[in-house]
């Protein structure tokens, strides 16, 4: 099956039962999609220097309609195309992608208290060698 229900809504969008083994089966906040965070990375980046979709489009040599929809998280864009976006606005993809983690690693931090340790997620960022 392909993981919809008879109603024809994905799994993960049904009601949850009252009944404990269904709440604890399903967890009570949904993950952000990494497309989403870069996307929102980059959107961030292009209206802070007071870009155009168009401008950056053109200088990474993507389509208009297709830097947009990366930038809603509709598109899951692959490394190359994130380079030159990043590059248009004057990053590294390095860089893209710490912003995006940065942002993971807040909002997850927002809603990951419960029974991670004292800092609400199990990664802080640090690490440790013996």
């Amino acid at each position: 099956m392909s993981g919809r229900a008879v109603s024809g809504r994905p799994e993960s969008e049904r009601p949850v039962s009252g009944r404990p083994e269904d709440r604890a089966a399903r967890p009570a906040v949904r993950e952000p999609l990494w497309r989403d965070l870069v996307g929102d990375v980059l959107r961030r980046e292009r209206l802070a220097q007071e870009r155009t979709l168009k401008d950056v489009a053109d200088a990474a040599r993507i389509s208009m309609p297709y830097l947009s929809e990366v930038e809603r998280g509709r598109k899951e864009a692959s490394s190359e195309v994130l380079a030159a976006a990043a590059q248009a606005l004057g990053l590294g993809l390095a860089d893209l992608l710490a912003l995006a983690q940065g942002e993971l690693v807040r909002i997850t931090s927002l809603t990951a208290g419960r029974g991670r340790g004292p800092s609400g997620s199990r990664f802080d960022g640090l690490c440790l060698a013996a």
